[in-house]
């Protein structure tokens, strides 16, 4: 009777490969909930002061909106923060850390923006990325690309491309 209680190796083994993959399944949801929330947090630091950051840089921003989402012809977007003057627009991506790769995917969303986003083809757009760190060179990548660079620290947020800074546009 002893002997029916007992489980074989490749029972263990099934029940094993079976609890890994719920913990690793498990493990990846607060991870993404984790950096979700740090990115909401970058996100409220960049969009608060967005206002007088660009005011410094001669762009009188109006009003900010988050979470653009579309899509055109079949193809899903998505913009973190966009910001509004009456000529002029700032498309805001949000990263907790900046690698060279999100500024790749960025520069590349932004080169359909104004298809995407019909209302705005006519305004000078440009593009932004905001950030609590970077890494392997992503920040000086991000100003070679045209793009404003913006370090969010503490309470705040500050612009840190160099004061000659040209952006590109959009």
């Amino acid at each position: 009777m002893a002997e029916n209680n007992k489980i074989n190796r490749d029972d263990f083994e099934a029940m094993s490969t079976e609890t890994d993959r719920k913990l690793d399944k498990r493990f990846k949801e607060l991870k993404e909930l984790f950096f979700s929330q740090w990115g909401c947090l970058v996100e409220s630091l960049a969009k608060n002061d967005l206002v007088r950051i660009f005011e410094k840089r001669g762009i009188k921003i109006e009003q900010t909106g988050q979470r653009l989402k579309g899509s055109h012809k079949g193809q899903r977007y998505e913009f973190d923060i966009v910001a509004l003057s009456d000529a002029e627009v700032v498309v805001v991506e949000v990263r907790t850390t900046l690698e060279p790769e999100h500024v790749r995917e960025f520069v590349d969303k932004m080169g359909s923006f104004k298809t995407w986003v019909k209302r705005y083809a006519p305004n000078t757009v440009y593009g932004a990325v905001a950030f609590l760190q970077a890494e392997a060179g992503a920040e000086q990548m991000a100003e070679n690309q045209g793009l404003f660079v913006i370090r969010a620290t503490g309470d705040s947020a500050a612009i840190v491309n160099q004061a000659d800074f040209v952006p590109r546009t959009f």
